[in-house]
């Protein structure tokens, strides 16, 4: 059972009796204490009366999947096998990062009807959010007390990253439509493959005129070419405990998931194979041979339940299963974070390995924090704080210029910017004929 908030009251009034009755002479305590059994008595006949919460038969209506961030509408059914109307409250109970609203829904239910209740979700974090029961409170008819039960109704919901990249998806696809298909090139080279036949004119290079296209037509006929498909892009994400560390509103692995799903989007529009690794001493998660359509939608249910783990990642196991998933030269994307010489040393000792692929990417999300405190002089401790700050710099800066030693390519950019220059750079190699 329950009571509700009119008790208090209820039980304050009984000052008015027993002051009352006090002055006539009669004892204050008896008085007072005849009151709390009227309030008793009151509660019991309130409990007795109300409708049982468990003659009720709960039911979920739930998506399957949300992203973060965005509202997404839940149903709870209720429906009442029981002989008296119910009318009461009713809490869903998810977990607090679901963003269910606080306050509990008002229910009344004939005898032998059912109602729909509507729990709008704001979900605050990514991965699998459920809800265990729901509670039901059926009041009585003086609204003092009644009675509650627990219906364990289990429901689910896979919040998957929110992908607020693909804002900068569509600039970066008419660049690639540049590159593969508006404009095709004339000058056959490393990274490019036939495109099509088109008659010469002036100023075109006489190198690609194709003689026997030539013969036939009874006019000059040039080739052309464009940038080759079909390559393979593998996508490394560190889910050690670097990729923990809160950047911003959100961790280093958030931003690392932004970056994947836009390069993966950007080469899947590109003809080009995804392959997506996500590691720290065992392998979380990982797509590959996922094609068309279905790829997104692979990548952020794959990418949705793994966070961060507090240890160190294996790098050796990890690029060892980067062989695993092609043989074939590959652009290679580590997206890590790597701002400390001692703590990169297993990093760049495995590094080699990896740079054996055509072109290998390191991505790394840095904090603008950072350089604003670097910049700061006001006071002594502002000063400390800047040196900190400037041998953080100094460090990464370090870490990066190892891997272009080691043949690879560092590039490093807040939250916001890292998204769209790893594209950039896919796009520059798509134009040089390195991918």
């Amino acid at each position: 059972m329950f009571v509700t908030a009119l008790l208090a009251p209820l039980i304050a009034l009984g000052v008015v009796p027993t002051a009352l009755l006090g002055a006539a002479g009669a004892s204050p305590w008896a008085v007072f204490g005849g009151w709390l059994l009227l309030c008793g008595l009151l509660v019991t006949i309130d409990v007795m009366t109300a409708a049982s919460p468990r003659s009720l038969i709960v039911t979920r209506s739930i998506p399957a999947r949300a992203r973060l961030g965005e509202p997404v509408q839940t149903t709870v059914a209720v429906q009442n096998i029981g002989s008296r109307a119910l009318r009461g409250q009713l809490r869903d109970a998810w977990q607090p990062t679901a963003g269910a609203p606080e306050e509990r829904a008002q229910l009344s239910i004939p005898a032998g009807e059912r109602r729909r209740v509507e729990v709008p979700l704001l979900p605050r974090r990514r991965g699998e959010l459920t809800a265990e029961f729901v509670m039901v409170r059926s009041r009585g008819p003086l609204g003092l007390a009644g009675r509650q039960a627990r219906h364990d109704v289990r429901g689910a919901l896979r919040v998957l990253p929110a992908f607020s990249s693909r804002k900068h998806l569509p600039s970066r696809l008419a660049r690639l439509r540049e590159l593969d298909g508006n404009t095709s090139i004339q000058v056959r080279g490393q990274g490019t493959e036939f495109d099509s036949l088109r008659e010469y004119v002036r100023g075109d290079d006489i190198r690609s005129i194709d003689w026997r296209a030539t013969a036939r037509a009874g006019t000059t006929m040039l080739r052309t070419w464009r940038p080759e498909r079909d390559r393979q892009v593998v996508i490394l994400i560190d889910t050690g405990r670097t990729a923990a560390a809160r950047v911003g509103d959100s961790t280093r692995l958030d931003a690392s998931l932004e970056a994947a799903l836009l390069l993966s989007a950007l080469a899947a529009r590109a003809g080009d194979h995804i392959n997506l690794l996500m590691y720290d001493r065992v392998a979380r998660a990982r797509v590959s041979g996922v094609e068309g359509a279905a790829l997104l939608p692979a990548l952020t249910d794959a990418m949705a339940p793994v966070h961060a783990r507090l240890v160190d990642t294996d790098w050796a196991g990890a690029f060892a299963e980067i062989r695993t998933l092609t043989t074939r030269p590959s652009l290679i994307v580590v997206l890590t974070a790597q701002d400390a010489a001692e703590t990169a040393r297993g990093f760049l000792g495995a590094f080699p390995i990896a740079s054996r692929a055509t072109t290998v990417l390191v991505g790394s999300v840095t904090d603008d924090a950072i350089g604003e405190l670097a910049r700061r002089r006001e006071s002594r401790a502002d000063v400390y704080l800047a040196a900190a700050a400037e041998q953080t710099m100094a460090d990464a800066q370090v870490v990066a210029d190892a891997i272009r030693r080691a043949g690879g390519e560092a590039i490093a950019a807040d939250p916001e910017q890292l998204p769209p220059r790893i594209a950039d750079r896919y796009l520059e190699l798509k134009a040089a004929g390195r991918l």
